[in-house]
């Protein structure tokens, strides 16, 4: 199966290339760079996917950041991923391809809702303010997606939506770090620099449900052969989550630092939880992972083997 990937330099981009080989050698994956595809021209993607057919399209590309990185530039965060949905999925369309993966968020979900969230719940209320641009951007595709395979029945167009991700290739040290990543910066680095105290943005009481970007990878490698079996949306998560506070502990606890917290109240926290339901993915063979600790341990190593190689 001849698959184009955008995204390919992303998280989980780098996890599905990283993956594929031994997991899926059934499946090609096409990951050209922004000069050979650039995501925002329409006619572009529908010229290079004329000249490269492909059996589907996993859209994983996306303009992605923090809380303060989305605050900074709603204006971008909107209008750009607008840009790249609409030339991924219309090029797609117009090209003939018949499987498209649209990677969602759960961004998507209101504000302060029902727990946990399922798929019915997206447009049920207001967003969460800090990345409604980015969350809108998201709706959007994936009301599009859902479009498309109604009104061309033989179009499997589908969107999963994943918990909060992090992994080995993470963004470390940036302001486009998400959470995870964040906190095994800033533990390792009080470590290493001999630090006793360790900020955290807000009351830390917030509650985020995250995922090994390895396992939904290996997951969107398995339905990808039977995705017209899938209904529209399908969530995808661990079904449990943990607060914020409870994420930094843990971390330190593995990486062997013995600090104590601090809290600037000032600072934004986001949704206070937004777990979602899974229960829907079971049917179609998701089974969320059980050892957080293990993944955790591997996306330290990573930072910190990032850190001695002075990448």
């Amino acid at each position: 199966m001849r698959v184009l990937l955008t995204g390919g330099t992303g998280m989980l981009g780098r996890a599905m290339r990283r993956i594929q080989p031994q997991h899926a050698p059934a499946i090609r994956l096409y990951t050209p760079t922004r000069d050979e595809l650039p995501l925002t021209d329409r006619s572009a993607v529908v010229s290079w996917l004329n000249m490269n057919p492909v059996d589907a399209v996993i859209h994983a590309a996306a303009r992605v950041g923090g809380i303060q990185a989305n605050m900074n530039d709603p204006v971008g965060y909107l209008s750009e991923n607008l840009r790249i949905n609409d030339a991924v999925i219309m090029g797609a369309y117009e090209a003939g391809v018949e499987r498209l993966i649209f990677l969602g968020s759960s961004c998507m979900y209101p504000k302060d809702y029902r727990q946990p969230l399922v798929e019915q719940d997206i447009l049920a209320a207001p967003l969460e303010p800090t990345n409604e641009g980015y969350a809108l951007s998201k709706i959007a595709a994936a009301r599009l997606c859902d479009y498309v395979s109604r009104q061309y029945p033989t179009r499997a167009f589908r969107t999963l939506v994943p918990c909060n991700l992090f992994g080995i290739e993470d963004h470390f040290c940036s302001i486009a770090s998400h959470l995870i990543a964040a906190i095994v910066t800033k533990v390792i680095d009080a470590r290493d620099d001999g630090h006793s105290e360790v900020e955290i943005w807000g009351s830390g009481n917030a509650r985020r449900e995250f995922l090994f970007v390895d396992d939904f990878a290996r997951f969107i490698m398995d339905i990808l052969p039977r995705l017209e079996t899938l209904p529209d949306l399908l969530n995808i998560g661990m079904d449990r989550d943990h607060s914020v506070t409870e994420y930094y502990r843990m971390i330190a606890q593995i990486a062997g630092w013995q600090g104590r917290f601090t809290h600037d109240l000032t600072r934004p926290e986001g949704m206070m939880a937004k777990l979602m339901s899974s229960s829907r993915a079971r049917e179609y063979g998701w089974a969320p992972p059980k050892d957080l600790a293990s993944a955790l341990r591997l996306t330290i190593a990573a930072y910190e083997q990032q850190k001695a190689s002075g990448v």
